[in-house]
């Protein structure tokens, strides 16, 4: 199996200019792709005769905060000719727009929607790229490394009002600075009423 994922490894990066790179990782052809030819890539993966990867499956991303191009755009495509799978990456940053394949495979639609509801990715040329998972108002994007665990708004129910509101979050306590210490174990501070204990 890794033999025919070489040589198709190979064909692919000898016809195509776009691809930086390529792996076979656990039994799978992974290709790094430049975000400007991501659409012709996945045509010619699409159309090609040895390649033949017609079935689209997902896309998904990745947050890698501590890069300048924080964001990884992973395709998956699989060729039911060859029984052979496929991945895509393109790397980009908060900024810059990654080119919709739409046109190439219109199952990318919501999956398109998707990866910019949750990371923020931006996908130009698509034709209504708008929240799908999270509601219209929501601030932020909640894949995002750096999203707040809490979140920045509350949704409840208001019995009185008999409609939904919306409340920033209001903590008890602060839980984003949690130490993670147990106190059956040792604490680096006193616990409350510890203070005692250690006098004469």
């Amino acid at each position: 199996m890794d033999e025919t994922l070489q040589d198709l490894g190979d064909h692919i990066a000898a016809e195509m200019r776009g691809v930086n790179g390529w792996q076979v990782v656990h039994g799978e052809l992974t290709l790094i792709v430049n975000r400007a030819d991501i659409v012709s890539v996945l045509r010619f993966l699409r159309d090609d005769p040895t390649c033949k990867f017609c079935c689209f499956i997902d896309i998904c991303g990745v947050d890698y905060p501590e890069r300048p191009s924080r964001f990884d755009i992973v395709y998956h495509l699989l060729s039911p000719y060859n029984n052979l799978r496929v991945r895509v990456k393109v790397q980009t940053d908060e900024q810059s727009t990654v080119p919709s394949v739409i046109g190439v495979f219109p199952a990318a639609n919501w999956f398109e929607r998707e990866a910019f509801d949750l990371y923020g990715i931006l996908f130009e040329g698509h034709p209504d790229l708008r929240r799908i998972l999270t509601d219209y108002g929501f601030s932020g994007h909640p894949l995002r490394k750096d999203f707040p665990l809490t979140g920045h708004v509350e949704v409840r129910y208001d019995d009185e009002q008999k409609r939904v509101v919306y409340e920033p979050v209001k903590l008890v306590q602060e839980f984003r600075n949690f130490d993670y210490l147990s106190p059956w174990e040792g604490t680096e501070y006193v616990l409350p009423g510890d203070e005692k204990a250690g006098g004469d």
